[in-house]
C-alpha cells in the first residue's frame, strides 16, 4: 500500500499533471484519498474539485481525459506528480493546452497560445 500524508494539508494534496511525452506542465489540481485511489484503480486522472466539493474525473465532460503513464511522489509524501497522456490536446477548461498559458513579461501578462476548443460549446 502506498502511504501518502493527507493529514498535513487538510486532506487534499497538490497534484501536478505533466505531459509525459513533452514534459510540459499542464495543470495543478488537488487529490483527496478517494481521488488518489480512483486514479490508481482506473488509470485516469481523478481529482477533487474544491469548488464543487466532489470527485472530478478529468475530461469526463470535455473528452480531454488524462491517461496516467507514471506516478511520482515527492520526498515528504504530500505532493503528487502525474505524467499523463493528454487526450484531446487541451488540459485547461479554457480550451488551452495547459492551464499555464499566461506569461509575465515586463510587468504585464501575455497570453501565449490559442485555445484548442471553445469552452462555451463544450461545457453547455
Amino acid at each position: 500500500m502506498i502511504d501518502l500524508d493527507f493529514s498535513k494539508t487538510g486532506g487534499l494534496l497538490p497534484a501536478i499533471a505533466q505531459e509525459a511525452e513533452t514534459g510540459d506542465v499542464l495543470m495543478l489540481a488537488y487529490m483527496n484519498q478517494e481521488a488518489w485511489e480512483a486514479t490508481l484503480a482506473t488509470g485516469k486522472a481523478t481529482y477533487f474539485s474544491r469548488s464543487r466539493q466532489e470527485l472530478w474525473v478529468k475530461g469526463l465532460t470535455s473528452g480531454n481525459v488524462q491517461i496516467v503513464k507514471e506516478v511520482r511522489i515527492d520526498c515528504d509524501s504530500d505532493t503528487i506528480l502525474l505524467k499523463v497522456e493528454q487526450v484531446g490536446g487541451a488540459a485547461c477548461h479554457t480550451g488551452h493546452k495547459s492551464c499555464f498559458f499566461k506569461r509575465v513579461e515586463n510587468g504585464s501578462v501575455k497570453i501565449i497560445g490559442r485555445p484548442l476548443f471553445d469552452p462555451k460549446e463544450v461545457y453547455k
